[in-house]
């Protein structure tokens, strides 16, 4: 049994690390910090700490004017409330004027669970993805959201990452690369190919083990960035498998989706399903039975995986 561990965790333990190595880091939160667990940071160095209540346009507008005296703001929140209420404050004080600010956006897709479909970001990649100049990162588990965390603060310009709440399977070893803008392959396969990101990369692999007892070998991808996306894994894998499944917790418009149809679509097209919510808000609920009610476990890949392998045989 893998250990469970909850990415926000694995954030929260990297941002005290970074805290301790640079003293140029501050955070913001907007009142949410035992949630986003930058209360391990607040807790070391409360003197760059700020807290600024439930003001997610203030924490970002802070951040930028923090960013233009050379310090490294992460400016933290649920993502819902970074990428909606604060959406102009992001586009033009942060993107147009590309500030050295990081987002972090914690309780992303369904699995925030009871707190239903007004806390549950179904949308942030959409959000995020279309604006110039900001990258977007959905780590696969905890030890993956460190590398990323110390990615964000190496890297200038603006980042967001989506962080999950629950603790979910580790998948991934410290001694993986990380690298902005390169997927990971996680498995090998020559019959299709699953590109999924965040906690669906683990549901990826579980569908891999289901379709292997059926004779097809599937090749499992970690999309962790989904800005810039990796367009060579990509295309590489869809001349590879000749059929391409996508993996996300987000809407099945505009996220992680969409993103690698756009690269097939311009440059070798093959069929292509998405294992993603349908196009509906979601509701209370405990985090698996979201996940199989809103169709985005194991065996959801696995029928995707069927239907694209038959069109691409009638191809």
């Amino acid at each position: 049994m893998p250990e469970m561990k909850a990415t926000r965790d694995g954030f929260g333990e990297a941002l005290l690390e970074l805290g301790r190595e640079n003293k140029k880091i501050v955070v913001l939160s907007g009142d949410l910090e035992d949630s986003t667990r930058a209360e391990y940071f607040k807790k070391e160095f409360p003197e760059r700490f700020f807290n600024l209540g439930i003001a997610e346009q203030d924490v970002l507008g802070t951040a930028v004017g923090m960013s233009m005296d050379g310090l490294i703001p992460f400016a933290c929140s649920f993502a819902v409330f970074l990428t909606n209420r604060a959406y102009d404050i992001l586009r033009i004080s942060v993107c147009y004027n590309n500030r050295n600010v990081k987002l972090i956006g914690s309780h992303g897709g369904l699995t925030v669970g009871p707190d239903g479909a007004t806390a549950q970001c179904l949308e942030d990649f959409a959000i995020t993805r279309v604006l110039p100049n900001l990258k977007v990162i959905c780590p696969a588990d905890a030890v993956e959201a460190k590398k990323a965390t110390r990615m964000m603060a190496e890297v200038r310009g603006p980042a967001y990452m989506r962080l999950s709440r629950p603790p979910f399977p580790v998948i991934t070893k410290e001694s993986d690369e990380f690298i902005l803008g390169r997927a990971n392959v996680m498995r090998e396969g020559r019959d299709i190919t699953v590109i999924a990101c965040g906690l669906m990369v683990y549901e990826a692999l579980q569908a891999a083990e289901i379709l292997k007892k059926e004779n097809i070998e599937t090749k499992v991808i970690n999309m962790h960035t989904i800005k810039p996306i990796d367009r060579e894994i990509v295309i590489k894998s869809a001349q590879e498998t000749g059929a391409i499944v996508t993996a996300e917790e987000h809407q099945i418009n505009g996220g992680l989706g969409s993103a690698v149809a756009e690269v097939l679509a311009r440059n070798f097209p093959v069929p292509v399903e998405m294992v993603a919510v349908n196009d509906t808000f979601g509701e209370s609920g405990e985090s698996e039975e979201l996940l199989e009610k809103y169709h985005l476990k194991d065996i959801d890949i696995v029928d995707a995986v069927k239907r694209v392998i038959a069109r691409k045989k009638k191809g």
